[in-house]
């Protein structure tokens, strides 16, 4: 599943023990959302459309992380909002490091020089650095000049102080194959970051620009083209071979979005956290309360065009692991 081989056969054996549990709906890790707020305005993201009132709350860590307990999940991404923005964000990462959740960190990086030293490298924390692009790309698309360089920088220190890295790149309609393989290179060959993930943008509704995102014939060609002449055996993603075969079209797949939850301020998104269908106090009602066959695309028109990671991923990794052919696939990719 290109990650650590310890982190694999862990999440492996989650899986195999839910399914010999006969446990049909489980999460393999969960979108935690502890605050909407935000030190960037981005074009393609519609999170820090919510009223001034919601934008100042903060969720204690408590919440947190009875929330993440309560759902079993393996894995924790941080995202928001910006994470680092919340006055706990190193109480909250060392309390779900100690339970040894692995812990993804999502940050525009912006604020991680004034904040690193609430964080101690770990096996089980990882920061995850969004980078769009090169400098102008990436900086167009956070709306805001000198972005892209200070991410390169924080970077830079975070592998110093002997972190573990990773990046996340959403690609438009505005992206060609050369853009996403110009970003890819530069990110596993100069920059050397551990590994590497990457998505097509999703819709969002209140988004400020809506005139880029990608259709899903639109994706699966970009794809085709990006990953064309053995491209993707030389990057290092944090990917399954059968989620890029998805992005370019060889398979297709069901969303299983309750694979990967969001859990936020207002509690459990529904259906996931590209989408708001009301919330629920407990993963369990989640799970058990949302019409799951009315989601994906071919039957909410709102996925019409999702390619996105948290609904085919998991999808990816469970057809992975029922498949010895796939798994040794995956093995010899990791």
């Amino acid at each position: 599943m290109a990650m650590p081989l310890r982190q694999s056969l862990r999440i492996g054996g989650y899986i195999m023990r839910n399914k010999l549990a006969r446990r049909e709906k489980f999460p393999l890790l969960v979108e935690l959302e502890p605050l909407y707020a935000c030190n960037l305005a981005c074009a393609g993201c519609g999170k820090i459309q919510h009223p001034a009132s919601t934008l100042k709350k903060r969720m204690p860590v408590e919440q947190a992380v009875a929330a993440i307990r309560e759902s079993g999940a393996p894995m924790v991404s941080i995202a928001g909002g910006e994470p680092l923005m919340h006055p706990q964000i190193g109480e909250m990462v060392a309390e779900l490091v100690r339970l040894k959740h692995y812990v993804y960190l999502c940050t525009n990086a912006l604020l991680i020089p004034k904040k690193i030293d609430l964080f101690e490298p770990s096996r089980y924390f990882t920061w995850t650095v969004h980078l769009d692009g090169l400098r102008e790309r990436h900086d167009e698309s956070v709306c805001k000049k000198g972005v892209f360089d200070e991410a390169v920088a924080a970077i830079r220190m975070c592998q110093e102080r002997g972190f573990r890295v990773t990046t996340n790149t959403t690609v438009f309609n505005t992206d060609t194959p050369q853009t996403v393989i110009d970003v890819l290179d530069y990110l596993n060959d100069d920059l050397g970051v551990d590994q590497m993930m990457i998505s097509p943008a999703y819709a969002y509704e209140k988004a400020p620009d809506q005139d880029h995102f990608l259709g899903v014939q639109e994706t699966r060609a970009l794809f085709q083209k990006t990953f064309a002449n053995g491209n993707r055996k030389r990057w290092r993603f944090n990917h399954s071979p059968l989620f890029l075969d998805f992005l370019e079209g060889k398979v297709d797949f069901a969303c299983t979005a309750w694979a990967i939850p969001s859990y936020s301020l207002k509690g459990w998104q529904r259906p996931c956290y590209l989408m708001d269908d009301g919330y629920t106090e407990t993963y369990k009602e989640l799970v058990e309360t949302t019409d799951w066959g009315s989601y994906g695309r071919g039957q909410d028109d709102r996925c019409a065009n999702c390619m996105a990671h948290c609904g085919y991923e998991p999808t990816s990794v469970f057809a992975t692991l029922g498949s010895l052919q796939e798994t040794i696939r995956a093995v010899r990719n990791g």
